[in-house]
């Protein structure tokens, strides 16, 4: 009894002192170990065995897209069989995906389940969060979408160039809002990022408050003069959250990130000092940004000329719905923008990333008929690199340097903050919040691991945190947390049309034939005496500039029918000449190509 009396002491002193009070305190078997546990793998070790009243009460978080990578973000809450979706993007390839146009999260878990959907809760319009929503609606129907305006806009457009806005319908929600779907009540509430119109969601379940943070920061001074909604999460760490889903991008980051105000000196000092035309590539959907620059060139007499679909439609959305203001005399067609003194333009386009076949990409290779770059033209790149993208945009960048263009780029001046929040940011949104249990989402492993360890410097348990990747579920029953099953959650890749058909065999083969190139053998047979009917044809993409191929030609013949003379009846003839003429290349210029051998008889 003394125990307990002193332990009592001890909670209301730390209480007094100002300690966190809405975190368990209970020593619990830890669901993510530093050293141990392979849940940081998303992995998990164990099966867990429901009987059906616990599974019916349990609370369902599963990542289908997001954590463990940058891109592709899909999150289902579930609880008593009725699911919601909260967002479902596209993550764009690496190199090594040689004819990839995007990857899609795994959706397998959603297949049947149409009716038991009950939303999809959109936080904003980055391709990373309503790019794969086509693709959705190929394994679900008949569910609705819910989105702030411009979100919404977006998405219709979206859905109506994949041809599936029948198997939908979009609901408009503003940031404040509320509304009840089956066991979930559902409020958003606005968070500043990159894009006007950005959510976080409060979910209520009858197991407790889910509050999803969507992409953040923190900024003071946004460009559209909406902060994140402060008084909102103050009031919901208040009611008691069970747990937090924090976006991790910035997680490495230090300190605060800047404003996007921060950088209107940068963009006022480049139209300044530019003597040409003014070439400014950004994401599409970089909405804010669109109208920092435009304010800024109007300030310098500049005409906006806008380059590029996908541009050129979010820009027309965002100035319907009032979330960029460009008066219409400013803006110039392409046409027009040609005929004016380079001094008075802006040109605005797509290719900050260094897209092949982006606006900018294809400029830098000659490639765009419309216009071409020329010496005096000012380039700005107003974007990170994405990772994996660092080697197209210094290509590009090195390409348009090449032509006579003054390149512009993050490194050499403050062209672009970012729209994630670093870390005191992180610590800040923590403390408002007060959760129980936490999940960081939305980065790399090791973005997730150090979010995990401020979330621990801010006062969570360890047990209390899941560190987890795409496809391991965490449920909550009785306010407890713990692992459940894994689903599948791989890479699903898009070329094309092919959604899926293309699996990582497709893309070894694709790298090898990019890396030794492909040699066709065609040989014509004798069918009465089973000799050559004429000299082989030989054929090479890849491997040997043609005048080297030349060079060799007549001796890979002779090697070829002098194979064919010692090996009449051998029934393995192509297989033997495959490997022949692949030895030949290798021990000539150290390169095995891809060989064929076409076998017909006459």
């Amino acid at each position: 009894m003394n125990e307990q009396k002193e332990q009592k002491e001890q909670n209301t002193s730390r209480k007094k002192k100002g300690q966190r009070t809405g975190v368990n305190q209970e020593k619990e078997t830890p669901l993510v170990s530093r050293k141990e546990s392979d849940v940081h793998h998303g992995k998990s070790n164990r099966k867990i065995s429901h009987g059906k009243s616990q599974k019916e009460q349990e609370l369902l978080i599963l990542p289908l897209g997001g954590l463990g990578e940058v891109g592709r973000n899909m999150m289902v809450i579930g609880y008593q069989g009725q699911y919601l979706i909260i967002d479902c993007g596209v993550q764009f390839p690496d190199n090594s995906m040689i004819g990839v146009d995007y990857i899609i999260p795994d959706m397998q878990f959603l297949q049947g389940k149409s009716k038991q959907v009950l939303g999809v809760l959109l936080t904003h319009g980055h391709e990373d969060h309503i790019g794969g929503l086509p693709h959705l609606f190929d394994v679900i129907e008949n569910v609705p979408i819910f989105a702030t305006p411009l979100t919404a806009g977006m998405a219709e457009v979206k859905l109506a160039r994949g041809g599936k806005l029948a198997k939908t319908k979009i609901n408009i929600k503003n940031a404040g809002d509320e509304w009840d779907l089956g066991p979930f009540h559902i409020e958003t509430f606005h968070m500043t990022h990159s894009i006007p119109d950005g959510v976080g969601l409060a979910i209520t379940t009858p197991a407790g408050l889910i509050v999803h943070s969507g992409d953040y920061k923190f900024d003071q001074t946004p460009i559209d003069h909406w902060p994140s909604d402060f008084g909102k999460l103050s009031e919901l760490g208040k009611r008691g959250v069970l747990v937090l889903l924090s976006d991790s991008t910035n997680a490495e980051r230090p300190g605060t990130t800047p404003s996007e105000m921060d950088i209107n000196k940068a963009f006022e000092d480049v139209f300044a000092e530019a003597k040409g035309r003014v070439i400014i590539s950004s994401f599409a959907s970089l909405i804010s940004r669109l109208q920092q620059v435009t304010t800024i060139a109007r300030r310098h007499r500049r005409k906006i000329c806008i380059v590029g679909t996908s541009m050129i439609d979010n820009v027309s959305l965002a100035t319907k719905l009032g979330y960029i203001r460009i008066p219409e005399d400013s803006i110039v067609s392409l046409e027009e923008a040609l005929n004016l003194p380079d001094r008075e333009v802006l040109i605005l386009c797509t290719g900050s990333q260094g897209e092949p076949t982006s606006i900018l990409g294809r400029l830098s290779t000659g490639k765009y008929n419309a216009f071409s770059i020329k010496s005096g033209d000012t380039v700005v790149f107003s974007s990170h690199p994405i990772p994996g993208n660092e080697e197209n945009v210094s290509t590009v960048i090195n390409r348009l340097f090449r032509m006579g263009a003054n390149v512009i780029y993050h490194s050499l001046m403050s062209v672009h903050v970012s729209g994630h929040a670093c870390q005191e940011e992180m610590k800040l949104l923590m403390n408002l919040i007060r959760p129980k249990y936490f999940i960081p989402v939305h980065g790399e492993l090791r973005h997730l691991y150090q979010q995990a360890k401020i979330g621990m410097y801010m006062g969570i348990p360890e047990q209390n945190i899941a560190v987890i990747e795409n496809g391991q579920s965490v449920l909550f029953h009785n306010g407890k947390m713990k692992l459940g099953d894994q689903v599948p959650a791989s890479m699903v890749l898009v070329d094309g049309s092919n959604v899926g058909d293309i699996n990582f065999d497709v893309m070894r083969d694709r790298e090898k034939l990019a890396e030794g190139g492909i040699v066709i053998i065609t040989l014509l047979f004798n069918k009465s005496n089973g000799g050559l009917f004429k000299e082989p044809r030989i054929q090479q993409y890849g491997v040997l500039a043609e005048k080297d191929m030349s060079e060799i030609q007549e001796e890979l013949k002779k090697t070829i029918i002098d194979f064919c003379n010692k090996n009449k009846n051998n029934n393995n003839l192509e297989k033997g000449i495959e490997q022949l003429i692949r030895k030949y290349f290798y021990n000539t210029i150290r390169r095995t190509p891809w060989v064929f051998v076409n076998n017909f008889s006459v």
